[in-house]
């Protein structure tokens, strides 16, 4: 049974691919499509979901291996990286679980998303996602981990904006991914130092030589894959992404935030448990930070007024239980946590649209008195404890001022130092450049062209020439219309000579400059509270 692993994500991929194309060409399309796309999308998980449910009871059994590889995927010097799968222990587990709620969730949007116009892009990025992640909990190394990993981010993304034009979905997306990065960069980190010290990327062999490295080494790799799993699993400080996440469609929202994808840090932190016992600086820090988001989860719930904020701050809090039992050591506990949090999650999350149906007659259960008349742990929680605002302030906002104040440097010290013209007059620069370049050709053609250039003045001279019965006056002009022809004539000649064929950087940049210095002093004054007093009296003055 080992072998079949290896179709269990192939085949929600190849249906993605299915589907995508067949949309990019315009065969599924529309309505009259839709059966056609929801076939390929559900009989590819069903096949995995059987597969993967072969593979449990193989493993069950004992008659599983325990890896199965299919090549190699990179090789350079020492650096030797095989495609693996897992097909026995937690993994397997979870792939059968994962797969048939996913096979539930498809089910479950057909209906929902029927008629919609994105009805096809959706299930192309569901399938994706199912793929994505049958392939994150399979892999056998850290690098089929970490692309199921950021495959699954990216449908996220996409899912989250799947209303694209809705400002405030394409806003969230957008600052959900972004927030996701810094675990991405977390696991990346991991990764290096994990090859560093322990010479492989295989998880297996990774837990194997873990006994064999420091504390200091195994705190290292510890705290990278933490800092990934607490932004994967909405950990504080990253805690408020989940939220935002309420954005998409009910169905995405069940699979990515509810029951799947959301599962993925904690699963992380099981998959390196030999790792994690070898920090225990590390453990505690990950069992306070699953105390602080458990506590956060459950304030901030019990304030919210719609049905998925309350389920997705739910989560959060259950979430950070099971990085407390993991912080104390409680794995198996862990473990089972995650199962059956993703099957009772995962349903509540799809009985989102029909609350208000289900709700009636059945009040909701008052908040205990002494916490309500905690009026600032009240006025917290309607703010969300103010961690969006945190964050924006001690990390937005630095590095955006960090990034203006580079910007400046770049365009005031660097581009002067090294002779480059300002940005506002750098088009204006490079014609003058290249009209510069154009007269020195022509100058270098006529030195070349010498004899021919004195046989050509010698033309002129005999044109110039008045010959008989011509009206060398007329042809000059005379009068006050001459002498004006000859005026405008001298001006446009000195414009050209002095402004372009000379150069911008001689001339206009001084002019500008000059006239510039005049425009700030202006500015400033009138930015100037007194001035500005006067400006505003006077206008007044006129309109009366």
């Amino acid at each position: 049974m080992d072998t079949w692993v290896v179709l269990i994500p192939l085949l929600p991929l190849l249906a993605a691919a299915v589907i995508g194309i067949g949309h990019l060409l315009g065969v599924l399309t529309g309505e009259a499509s839709e059966t056609m796309t929801a076939r390929i999308a559900s009989w590819a998980i069903i096949l995995s979901c059987l597969l993967a449910l072969m593979l449990l009871g193989a493993d069950l059994q004992g008659k599983n291996i325990g890896s199965f590889g299919i090549g190699q995927w990179l090789g350079s010097g020492n650096l030797n990286i095989r495609v693996t799968f897992l097909t026995t222990g937690f993994s397997v587990i979870l792939a059968a679980l994962f797969s048939i709620l996913l096979f539930i969730i498809i089910r479950f949007s057909i209906n929902y998303l029927h008629r919609e116009a994105g009805f096809h892009r959706f299930f192309f990025l569901l399938s994706l996602f199912a793929s994505a992640m049958l392939l994150l909990v399979l892999s056998g190394n850290a690098i089929g981990t970490f692309i199921g990993w950021e495959i699954a981010g990216l449908c996220s993304y996409l899912l989250i904006a799947y209303a694209y034009d809705r400002p405030v979905a394409a806003f969230n997306a957008t600052r959900v991914f972004v927030t996701n990065r810094i675990g991405d960069a977390g696991f990346i980190l991991g990764m290096g130092l994990s090859y560093t010290w322990a010479k492989g990327l295989d998880w297996s062999q990774l837990n194997a030589l873990s006994t064999q490295l420091t504390s200091g080494q195994a705190s290292s790799i510890a705290l990278c894959f933490a800092v990934a799993a607490f932004a994967k699993s909405a950990q504080i400080p990253f805690a408020p992404w989940l939220a935002r996440a309420a954005e998409g469609p009910t169905p995405s929202s069940a699979g990515f935030y509810g029951a799947i994808m959301v599962h993925a840090g904690v699963y992380l932190m099981l998959l390196l448990q030999p790792i994690f016992e070898r920090a225990p600086v590390i453990m505690a820090l990950v069992a306070i930070v699953g105390f602080l988001t458990a506590a956060y989860g459950f304030i901030v719930g019990l304030t919210q007024t719609d049905a998925k904020s309350s389920l997705f701050f739910a989560t959060t809090g259950q979430l950070g239980l099971m990085f407390l039992e993991c912080g104390l050591g409680f794995w198996q506990l862990a473990s089972w946590h995650l199962c059956a949090h993703a099957v009772v999650r995962g349903y509540q999350v799809l009985l989102a649209p029909s609350l208000m149906h289900y709700i009636v007659g059945n009040p909701i259960k008052p908040v205990n008195p002494d916490t309500a008349s905690l009026r600032w742990i009240y006025v917290a929680s309607l703010q969300r404890f103010w961690l969006d605002q945190i964050t924006d302030w001690a990390l937005v906002k630095p590095v955006r001022g960090l990034a203006h104040d580079l910007a400046y440097f770049d365009d005031h010290i660097v581009d002067r130092a090294m002779g480059i013209p300002l940005p506002s007059v750098r088009t204006i620069s490079t014609l003058a450049q290249m009209e510069k370049r154009k007269v020195a050709m022509r100058q270098s053609l006529y030195s070349s062209l010498g004899v021919f250039g004195s046989l050509a003045q010698l033309e002129k001279q005999k044109t110039a020439m008045p010959q008989e019965g011509q009206e060398s006056d007329f042809a000059r002009g005379s009068g006050f219309a001459g002498d004006l022809t000859r005026w405008v004539t001298a001006i446009l000649y000195w414009f050209e000579d002095r402004l372009v064929i000379r150069g911008v950087g001689e001339d206009l940049i001084n002019y500008g400059r000059q006239l510039g210095l005049a425009a700030n002093k202006i500015e400033r004054l009138l930015l100037n509270p007194g001035y500005l007093a006067l400006f505003v009296s006077v206008i007044l003055l006129v309109a009366l």
